[in-house]
Parts: C-alpha cells; structure tokens; sequence
C-alpha cells in the first residue's frame, strides 16, 4: 500500500463486508499519515454492507465507492440469511450520496451477474430483485439512477469532464432505445434495449428499424458460446408467450395490470395449464 501511493498509482480493492472494509480502511489511514492520500484516486467495489461510520472514513481519504447490482440477483438470498431489515440499506447507496462521495454504478458481470445495465438500473428504480422481491422500501430516481451509470462512473476511470454528461467538449456517443426509460412502468425498464448505438461517430449496433445501417455481425469467439445459438439478451415476449397472452400489456376488459398477476403464485406461466392456456392472466373475474 505504502509502494502504491508513493508512486500515486490509482487503485481498487474488492469488499462486500463491513469487516473487511473496516480493517482495509485501518491499513489506509496509518498510510495516509505518513504518505497523504492527498487527492489520489482510490475506490471500493461492491461495499454492500459498508457503515455510515465507514463511508465517511471513505469520504477523509478522497475514496469512492463502486456498487454493483449483486442484490439484484442474490437478494432472496440475502434475506434468508440476514434479514429483510439487513437487506433494506443493502448497499447504502443514498447515505453513500448522501455524503457526497463519489458513486458509480455497474453489472459486475460477466460471471456473477448480468451484463445487461437495464437489469441493474431496474433494481435501482424498483428496489427489487429480479425475482420481484421488494428489497428497498424506495428506489432511486430514475434521474439519479442514470446518473450513477454515466456521469458518476466516469470518476472511477478518471474519465470525468471527458464523458458521462451531455455537453460541449465531451464524448458524444450515443444511444437511441427501445422504450422511453423516463415514462415506462418500472417492471418495463429491464426490457429496454438500444436499437442503434453510435460510438466515435460510428453505427457500431444497429437492430429494428435501423437494422440495415448497422455493420456486420462480429463472429462470436468460442464457437461454443450461448450466444452463437441465443444472440442477444432473453427477451420476456417469447414467440410463445405473444401467441397465448395476446394482450402484453393493461387488460383492456379489466383495466388491470397483467404483470401483477404474472409475478403472483398464481400459475399462469404454465401454458399447458387451465390458467395459462387460457390465455389472459389477470383473472379480474
């Protein structure tokens, strides 16, 4: 550590647990009093169970904190083991704001979770794991939500004035996308795809309507890959789901919120059944 900041090289360590973030913040403090931290770039990952007392700790010694959506995924889990009060400032992300030390959001994908980031911004907004357990009592604004995944990420790769915001002098890649992020129900946000993608002034993706600007397909490396047979991330809309619930969103009979129903224990995903094969899932009736 000491060799680190002597040479005022930038760095991360990785620590869910309080614990560990306690005993890695002693180490940083006794450094910092002989070599000062004195503006060096330095972050935590993950940091779901961090204190308040420790966030300010955070906060003295320049550092930031990157969260990623692992209670997204493993919240059923969590609460099993430590409680859904635990799970309620699991990660601590609006103290973390609250004292205003830098915060970006991310997947921690490829092998813990998904890389899609509209997975990890609906457990931002909702408060819910995938599953549909309710974990935070409110979620962040989509505004804030945004913010994390943009311009405060680009503090964490020293990046920031260069990228993350929409003004003059800053990189201008792009996104046009397949809902509109601000107004759709938060059940819709982890559907959401981009239909075209520009970066450096170059269609780099392009699907729907703009299928044929994009360029050609990269061939996917391994060949055994998933992703050769099932290109792209699961969409909900199965060929079969559209043909047997023909209505995808608000029953127009009942006015009612199929969604409700469908993370309800009720059975209507099994379309050999009474229920699902009947073909409307709200049962206001």
């Amino acid at each position: 550590m000491r060799h680190l900041v002597e040479q005022r090289w930038p760095f991360r360590l990785h620590a869910t647990y309080n614990e560990s973030i306690s005993r890695m913040l002693d180490v940083f403090e006794k450094v910092n009093r002989d070599i000062p931290f004195n503006g060096l770039p330095w972050f935590f990952d993950h940091a779901e169970t961090i204190t308040p007392q420790n966030i300010e700790r955070v906060k003295a010694l320049g550092g930031g904190i990157a969260i990623q959506d692992r209670m997204a995924f493993q919240g059923e889990y969590f609460v099993d083991r430590y409680g859904a009060k635990a799970a309620e400032h699991t990660p601590p992300i609006a103290r973390m704001l609250a004292e205003g030390i830098p915060v970006g959001a991310g997947t921690d994908a490829t092998r813990v979770s998904s890389y899609n980031p509209w997975t990890s911004m609906y457990w931002l907004v909702s408060g819910r794991t995938v599953g549909g357990l309710e974990l935070y009592p409110q979620g962040l604004s989509r505004d804030t939500a945004l913010e994390l995944f943009t311009h405060g990420s680009a503090w964490f790769s020293s990046e920031q004035g260069k990228k993350g915001q929409i003004k003059v002098g800053q990189l201008a890649d792009l996104i046009a996308l397949s809902a509109d992020y601000f107004h759709i129900e938060d059940e819709a946000i982890k559907w959401i795809e981009s239909v075209l993608t520009i970066v450096d002034g170059k269609i780099v993706h392009a699907t729907s309507e703009f299928e044929k600007l994009g360029p050609p397909p990269i061939p996917v490396v391994p060949e055994w890959s998933p992703v050769a047979k099932v290109p792209g991330h699961w969409k909900h809309l199965t060929p079969l789901t559209a043909q047997v619930h023909q209505c995808a969103g608000a029953c127009a009979v009942h006015a009612h919120s199929h969604e409700r129903a469908r993370l309800s224990s009720a059975p209507v995903s099994d379309f050999q059944g009474f229920w699902g094969a009947f073909g409307c899932s709200c049962f206001a009736f």
